[in-house]
């Protein structure tokens, strides 16, 4: 059986990273590690060609050669993937698709033979069984949640590794809280489970011998939703980077009482951690307490976020503006938090009401839900169900606080408050010549930061205090100033994909609004 795995094109979104990568020779910040999972859980008896859509396309011959199509992917990537299950179908080619977009939205991906839907450790051989018995189309679903120790190795081997600038890996599955708005405890549950250290380090020694040295990105949504088996592979960890001479950097994403426990901080740390994001939403209490993220109303969330910065993680953060009940100049309120606690990079959306979700169940017994199934769900898009204050404001809000996050001049000034009392890396890997290509992008940058703009100056007052006052940091500095090239330019497509919404959005209510004075006449 000739399997074509193809996984689906993003849109242009905040973590796409476009102008850097660019900038750096790659196309893509990170793999699709759920499909080469596929991959490896699927029969190795099968011959399996991958294409990231977000690297190029699929060609003709690869068309003819398969004698199946499976595709992988998220809500995000829902247009690309249904364009492609139909470009399949068209060809005469049997066509299965999984991963949280079907499994969240099955209907809407009914044109595919055969859905393998939520976890695929169990529903995979499901599918396995039912090719092999000659049938032509299936759905195969389960309630259970898998032992994530029987994973077996992803298929990191079928990457074009090159075109990538981190790789995934993942430790756990699933988060104890009851976040209203999250989809994750709804597709892998509120009881994490882990992978046992030793598999984990065989997935890196596989990377290390196909020559990866580059970063890591530890996926788990919630990295230390299991503190006791994730301090147990932090320990194998430090040893493994040890003995390895640090080949690998990594980041994930954390809870914000990560900054509760001082010696896992000083773990990751240890083990070339260099970076959390952290789910902080809002510094509005009440918001935190409505949609039940009581973790993040414990303590002072400026304290948090400063002891994690002093421990040597650099903080990536989340906000939300739309949350019922919320009071004007909510997003004001967050850039002044973003300000006081120098994150640098903080991920900013409308709310949103993602299938399944408490808060998506609650909306549509409260009739607000307007769910558009032509729409992506990203940072541009506006949000789809009725909040209680005028969408028109909070988009409008929504629109100015990005743009000014990532003003040149703000943007510099809050990485460099952070970068001042960013704890130095506790490990030391040995020196590496750079690579040509991070060489050009390192002069494009500093021609562009440092000679060409109208914030030069302050550029180069910034990396001379750097290097002056926390010179253990300097490059990773320098990296983090870079990413406002992509911020630049992230944050018109923003506004001008917000404002045409609006503009739809208003004829749409416009219209609404003549029917029902008509009715009523």
């Amino acid at each position: 059986m000739k399997i074509l795995l193809i996984y689906p094109l993003f849109p242009p979104t905040f973590w796409s990273y476009d102008t850097i990568l660019e900038l750096a020779g790659r196309k893509v910040l990170l793999p699709p590690l759920g499909l080469i999972t596929v991959a490896a859980i699927l029969p190795q008896t099968w011959e399996y060609r991958l294409v990231d859509r977000n690297i190029r396309s699929v060609t003709e011959e690869e068309w003819d050669w398969a004698d199946m199509v499976i595709l992988s992917g998220m809500i995000v990537q829902k247009t690309d993937m249904i364009d492609h299950i139909r470009e399949a179908k068209k060809r005469g080619k049997s066509v299965a698709v999984g991963g949280p977009y079907p499994t969240s939205l099955p209907d809407e991906v009914a044109e595919a033979d055969f859905l393998i839907l939520d976890e695929g450790e169990i529903t995979i051989p499901l599918f396995v069984a039912a090719v092999e018995r000659g049938e032509t189309q299936g759905v195969f679903r389960t309630t259970e949640k898998p032992d994530v120790t029987s994973t077996p190795i992803p298929r990191y081997d079928l990457l074009e590794l090159s075109y990538y600038d981190s790789m995934s890996v993942q430790f756990s599955r699933g988060c104890p809280f009851q976040c209203e708005f999250c989809d994750i405890i709804v597709l892998y549950g509120r009881k994490p489970r882990t992978k046992s250290p030793r598999q984990l380090l065989a997935e890196l020694d596989y990377l290390y011998e196909l020559g990866w040295r580059q970063g890591l990105f530890m996926v788990d949504d919630n990295f230390i939703g299991n503190k006791r088996n994730v301090r147990l592979l932090l320990i194998e960890l430090k040893k493994w980077q040890q003995e390895h001479q640090y080949p690998f950097r990594f980041n994930t994403e954390a809870s914000i009482d990560l900054a509760d426990d001082q010696e896992l901080m000083d773990l990751m740390v240890d083990c070339n951690f260099d970076a959390v994001f952290l789910g902080i939403e809002t510094p509005d209490e009440d918001s935190l307490t409505m949609t039940k993220k009581f973790q993040n109303t414990r303590s002072s969330l400026s304290v948090a976020v400063e002891k994690i910065i002093r421990s040597g993680l650099r903080p990536m953060a989340g906000f939300i503006i739309g949350f019922d009940g919320e009071k004007k100049d909510a997003a004001k309120r967050i850039i002044n938090f973003v300000e006081l606690s120098a994150i640098p990079t903080a991920m900013f959306g409308m709310l949103q009401a993602l299938p399944h979700t408490a808060l998506y169940h609650r909306l549509e017994k409260e009739g607000r839900l307007r769910i558009n199934s032509k729409q992506d769900i990203n940072q541009s898009t506006l949000m789809n169900f009725v909040p209680t204050r005028p969408i028109e404001d909070i988009a409008r809000e929504y629109v100015e606080t990005f743009s000014t996050l990532y003003d040149p001049e703000i943007f510099l000034d809050r990485t460099y408050r952070c970068f001042l009392i960013l704890g130095a890396p506790r490990c030391k890997p040995p020196f590496k010549l750079p690579q040509m290509r991070d060489l050009k992008a390192l002069a494009i940058i500093v021609w562009r930061q440092g000679f060409k703009r109208h914030t030069r100056w302050k550029f180069w007052h910034h990396l001379f205090s750097i290097l002056r006052h926390n010179p253990a940091v300097w490059e990773h500095y320098l990296t983090v100033c870079a990413h406002n090239e992509h911020f630049m330019v992230y944050r018109d497509i923003v506004r001008r994909e917000i404002e045409a919404q609006l503009v739809e959005f208003q004829k749409q209510e416009l219209i609404l609004n003549e029917s029902k004075a008509m009715a009523s006449r």
